[in-house]
């Protein structure tokens, strides 16, 4: 949620806060804004509604020769999305600007108390609370940094936050708690920001800001520290991200592009661990957790949205393949429920971002009850990356589109790879191992000829993108896989889509087949097969229009079903890494058909960094 960038160098700053901004414009959309100074080292704020195109038609060539400044995209939290909530927002003497990522829990309370002492408010956010605060102890010590430390202290919540004030113009504090924060470091220059796609045009050399710290940085070098003000030594690490990757490469949009990278991102995924004469895994990051997880008891776990999708289809794997429990949660119920977990217990979060913040108090409260928690997560360096005791990287690159589409077929391949080698670990033959990993080998290729077929999906995208309710049904492997398929409708063309167990629609939606329904059928020929095609009958009883996704040479369906999506074949474990490439296209090209922004789809973003 929201992305924010703060520059200090030599380079012209406006531009270079723009191209920022416009790196992460999928973090949230709701309104952008800047602030720089002019040549006497005022304060210039320009914010608007809408956008980053919308904010630089009123810049109107404005420049600094300061070459320091912040930048701010919105996703709303608190107050309307206008032009007044929009970041970067100032104190009451506009000396001191900020821009913030988070949600500031207390701000009531300190708003209250502001007020009493005499401050005043213009806008509707808790973002403002904090600078006239930053203000109100700056009058106190004439210190910035110090001043700073003194309101963090004060507030409760989370918060990526930049600040450059008149007062001391050659300077930038940044710091975190909950909300990310990256700082860039280069010659004479640095960067921070709330990802690496605004750094990596300037650097690859970055260090990952831990809860409560801070960056102070200026021309000549920069100091980390605690909010508590102990200094700290942090880690350098490069960045693997290429500036291609952040592009869309002739596409016209981005998840067109990232549904066709996911041939080569399913390789990577599996690259330097399938060992297929083996039939086994190898797992680096989880080398030094092996005991734990040949002697678990039981696997929870936990996620949000499609990576929770993912979850689903990872328990039917583990517990097929390698014969341990499994329990899939929300990771926005998990903590609240007070979860009953054991010692044997192995707890595995899944995160694209690896910054979800459900996902992330998830993995503090699995930590507290003292049991092992695992990572799966995408962005290297990550929190949940850090925070976790080891865990797997799905290495999909990075992801723009804000609706997840090769990020979710790298999980499934991930959870795969785990589950094999929970397997192999215990009673899984390696007869079954080899088969499957040769199974594994050819699903780039198979995937490429899903792709290949778009232009048939297109169709039907465009018979039916004017239909108000999608219903999808799975079994087995792919009732997870009927959720995500809903879901991406759901995000992108803003059509009312559910996804059930193909069972369960006797028991309530079948109220709700008629000539107007289209019902998306998840059906490889499987040993549930039989079980699934009764269901499409039920359909076509009521004359609910059906579109199958089935096996290549399957003809049973011929003169059953109004559409059918063939798929190639492969063992009936790994057919959710199929089934889902059309359903993505589908939302796709139904979105295109209805005009949707399907990179930035209205209220979402990309990283949920608050709850």
């Amino acid at each position: 949620m929201c992305g924010i960038i703060g520059y200090i160098g030599n380079k012209e700053i406006t531009n270079l806060l723009i191209t920022g901004l416009k790196r992460m414009e999928y973090r949230g959309y709701d309104s952008a804004g800047l602030s720089i100074f002019d040549d006497d080292y005022n304060l210039i704020i320009k914010k608007k509604k809408g956008r980053i195109a919308d904010l630089e038609r009123t810049l109107n060539g404005i420049s600094s020769k300061s070459n320091v400044g912040i930048a701010h995209v919105r996703w709303a939290t608190h107050g309307f999305p206008n032009d007044t909530n929009a970041h970067p927002h100032t104190d009451n003497s506009g000396n001191i600007a900020i821009v913030h990522n988070g949600i500031i829990e207390n701000y009531a309370a300190i708003k209250k108390q502001l007020l009493n002492e005499g401050y005043f408010f213009s806008t509707d956010t808790d973002t403002e609370v904090l600078a006239v605060l930053i203000e109100r102890f700056y009058d106190q010590v004439h210190d910035l940094e110090y001043a700073t430390r003194l309101a963090l202290n004060e507030i409760k919540g989370t918060f990526g936050i930049a600040i450059i004030s008149k007062h001391e113009p050659n300077k930038i504090i940044a710091a975190r708690r909950g909300s990310p924060l990256i700082l860039g470091i280069s010659d004479n220059e640095y960067i921070v920001a709330s990802d690496a796609s605004a750094i990596i045009e300037h650097t690859k050399n970055v260090i990952y800001l831990e809860d409560d710290e801070m960056a102070i940085l200026t021309r000549d070098g920069f100091i980390t520290k605690t909010i508590s003000n102990i200094k700290t030594n942090s880690e350098v690490h490069t960045l693997e991200m290429q500036l291609e990757q952040i592009e869309r490469g002739g596409f016209d949009h981005f998840m067109l592009k990232e549904i066709n990278e996911q041939p080569t991102t399913i390789k990577d995924a599996m690259r330097g661990r399938l060992l297929t004469e083996e039939g086994n895994v190898k797992l680096g990051g989880l080398r030094t957790v092996r005991d734990k997880l040949r002697d678990a008891k039981r696997i929870i776990i936990t996620a949000c949205g499609t990576s929770y999708n993912a979850a689903l289809v990872g328990e039917y794997l583990i517990e097929q393949l390698a014969q341990i429990p499994v329990e899939v949660e929300y990771a926005s119920e998990f903590r609240y429920r007070s979860p009953i977990l054991y010692d044997d217990d192995i707890v595995f979060v899944i995160s694209q971002s690896g910054e979800t913040a459900d996902t992330l108090a998830a993995v503090k409260e699995a930590k507290q009850k003292g049991v092992c928690v695992l990572g799966i997560v995408n962005v290297v360096g990550s929190s949940i990356a850090r925070l976790t005791d080891a865990g797997i990287y799905i290495h999909a690159g990075p992801e723009i589109g804000v609706a997840s589409t090769k990020a979710f077929t790298s999980q499934l391949t991930v959870l795969t790879l785990l589950a094999l080698f929970l397997g192999r670990m215990r009673n899984l033959s390696q007869i079954d191992g080899i088969q499957i990993a040769r199974e594994l080998e050819q699903l780039p290729d198979k995937i490429q000829k899903i792709l290949d077929t778009a232009s048939c999906i297109e169709q039907i995208a465009k018979k039916y993108s004017n239909v108000r309710n999608f219903l999808y049904l799975g079994r087995g492997f792919n009732y997870p896989i009927a959720l995500e398929g809903a879901l991406k409708l759901k995000e992108i063309s803003y059509i009312h889509a559910e996804g059930y167990p193909a069972a369960e629609m006797k028991h309530g939606p079948i109220a709700l087949i008629d000539e107007n329904m289209p019902v998306v059928f998840i059906a490889p020929k499987d040993e549930i097969y039989d079980k699934i095609l009764s269901n499409i009958l039920e359909v076509k009883s009521r004359k609910g229009n059906v579109i199958a996704i089935t096996d290549e040479g399957n003809e049973d369906l011929n003169d059953i079903a109004d559409h059918i999506i063939y798929i190639p074949n492969t063992l009936p474990i790994l057919t959710p890494i199929l089934t889902v490439v059309p359903l993505q296209l589908l939302a796709y090209y139904t979105a295109k058909e209805l005009g949707r922004d399907i990179d930035k789809p209205r209220n979402l973003a990309k990283s949920v960094t608050v709850e």
